[in-house]
Formats: C-alpha cells, structure tokens, sequence
C-alpha cells in the first residue's frame, strides 16, 4: 500500500467518524471511469467544507477535465510526493473551469474543491481519459 494509499483510507476513516458524530468533515470520492474512459460526478459542498476526487494515474496519460459549480470554490489538482504536495493547478474563488492534465508520474492524483461560503454549493464534474 502506498502512502497516499494509506492517507486515504485513515482520511476515509475520519469521514465515518464524522459521519457518525452527525458532522461530515468532507467527500472523498474514488474515480471509477467507464467503459469509454469517463467520470462524472455531481456532488455538494457544504460549507467550510471540502469535496475531493482521487485515483491512480499512469504516467503519459492525458486526462480531460471540466467543471462547474453553482457559486465559487477554491479549486486544485495535487499529488503527494513524501510529505511535499504538488500542484499541477490551483485557483481560488472560481466557478467554472475545464483543462486538460498532462501525468508526469504513476501517482494519485486529486482533484479538489473548498467551500468557503456559508452555503451549499452543487459542483458537477466530467474527467475523459
């Protein structure tokens, strides 16, 4: 198992925990891609909360992303090398954003989504291999 492997499932552990408590800290979601190389996911953000889509990529692979949401979030695609997070992109505050991901290197790679406002916010998101 990997180290991010092993991040996720402790951070999956806490989901439940929260969960149990009544006060979700966040979504992880896994990426399942279809027969013809899709994800989509539509989700909610709450607030002061974080969504998060994660999986393994191969080195070489191109991957195609878009999104939209229904008020602005703070936005990133990241790794972990070690104790080091890398970012193949980031923004704050953006509603709307599509592009494609060059993988450098066979690892989890997470696209991620916080919500700084006080409400809900829908997010729907399409990643094409």
């Amino acid at each position: 198992m990997t180290k991010t492997s092993t991040w996720r499932r402790n951070a999956g552990v806490l989901l439940i925990l929260g969960s149990a408590s009544g006060t979700a800290l966040a979504e992880i979601i896994d990426i399942g891609w279809d027969a013809n190389g899709r994800f989509e996911r539509t989700t909610t953000v709450a607030p002061g909360k974080f969504a998060e889509v994660c999986g393994p990529l191969r080195k070489g692979k191109a991957i195609e992303w878009a999104f939209d949401a229904d008020a602005a979030l703070d936005f990133n695609i990241h790794y972990h090398q070690g104790k080091k997070v890398v970012f193949p992109a980031k923004q704050d505050a953006v509603v709307k954003r599509n592009g494609k991901l060059a993988v450098k290197r066979d690892q989890d790679y997470c696209w991620m989504w916080t919500n700084k406002s006080s409400s809900d916010v829908a997010l729907r998101l399409t990643l094409k291999q």
